[in-house]
């Protein structure tokens, strides 16, 4: 099957006072209809940036773009501005992280859903009031026909993000991107709103792709994984394959990061060690070398490529030798510290 939205060799860099800032740094990814990407990291990693300029919405002065976005074959980013307006919302929406700042102040819930469904489809007021209405209702807005005259700021921040939900699903979209689509939201709505995406992306055969910190949503609803960091994507696999045998030492940390329902009541979280590297100056070799407990002399000169490994669709940017990198996994899996995982897996093949 071919796939609707390829990403090729995506680059993005913002010109700022500080210098450059490579917020994008060769990102390639594909999603085919009704499936799923998740798309994991920290902070700063780039996730945010690579969705946004998926929707054209990175087009500034100081911003330089590279590499090819092609929706349906069509590069997103040779598109002109009356192309883009027609796609973005369209067959392309994004549920945005932050709910406040994404809605207008200055006008009512329903004449911002309003607008988004009659810009493309056209109808009357009447029949956009009532597809508003209808999304308000699917994303569970209580007595959602009366609070279509409401304003943003009458609407809890999880009101608001069912609101931004409801906007991006409103003209059936055939790729949405989600950047973070719970965060405002309690446990119980959160997956209810989960459900719903899943259940119209069944509906209507959506490419979604899932921005998200939570790697617990991601193994329940991606069927694939990009790990990124430093702009970069770093590993990536089908969603099985990354949980039983990630080969990444920042995908090892993420995954330490996580709570376990299983584990000892007074098991402490093990959080990577340092910050996430400047994107303006970067460090040598590999960019995670500074944070790796497993680092080598040769990882601070050489930059790694993702590159196969040995399991189908899983590619992976890590200087240490594939054997070396499983050793060290089944040792950290049966709760071995870094150190000890170190100590374990040596003598190390070289790398």
């Amino acid at each position: 099957m071919s796939s609707l939205l390829e990403v090729v060799n995506l680059r993005v860099k913002f010109a700022t006072e500080d210098g450059i800032v490579r917020a994008v740094d060769g990102v390639s990814f594909s999603v085919e209809e009704g499936r799923t990407l998740g798309i994991v990291g920290e902070s700063g990693s780039g996730k945010s940036v690579t969705g946004l300029t998926v929707m054209g919405l990175t087009r500034s002065r100081n911003a330089t773009l590279g590499g090819q976005v092609l929706f349906d074959g069509e590069d997103v980013l040779a598109m002109d501005e009356p192309r883009l307006r027609s796609l973005r919302g369209n067959d392309i929406a994004m549920i945005f992280q932050d709910p406040l700042s994404s809605l207008h102040p200055f006008y009512t819930v329903g004449k911002q859903l309003v607008e988004a469904y009659r810009t493309h489809n056209g109808g009357s007021k009447r029949d956009g009031r009532e597809r508003a209405a209808e999304m308000l209702d699917l994303v569970g807005i209580p007595d959602a026909r009366s609070r279509l005259d409401s304003y943003p700021h009458e609407f809890s921040g999880g009101m608001r993000q069912r609101t931004m939900i409801a906007m991006a699903l409103i003209n059936e979209p055939r790729v949405l991107i989600a950047d973070e689509p719970t965060t405002a939201l309690d446990v119980t709505v959160q997956a209810q709103i989960l459900d719903l995406i899943q259940k119209l992306q069944s509906e209507l055969r959506m490419a979604v792709i899932m921005i998200t910190h939570d790697l617990g949503v991601v193994a329940e609803l991606a069927d694939d994984v990009s790990v990124m960091y430093a702009g970069r994507v770093v590993e990536r696999a089908p969603t099985n394959t990354l949980f039983d045998g990630p080969q990444h030492p920042y995908t090892w940390g993420l995954l330490a990061s996580i709570p376990r329902l299983s584990a000892p009541r007074d098991e402490e979280l093990v959080p990577i060690a340092g910050r996430p590297p400047s994107l303006i100056t970067p460090p040598t070799g590999c960019n995670f070398h500074p944070r790796c407990p497993y680092v080598r002399p040769a990882h601070t000169e050489v930059d790694p490529m993702l590159e196969p490994a040995s399991q189908p669709g899983h590619s992976v940017a890590c200087l240490l030798a594939e054997s070396t990198r499983q050793r060290l996994w089944a040792q950290l899996r049966e709760g071995a510290q870094p150190d000890e995982a170190r100590a374990a897996a040596e003598p190390e093949v070289p790398s």
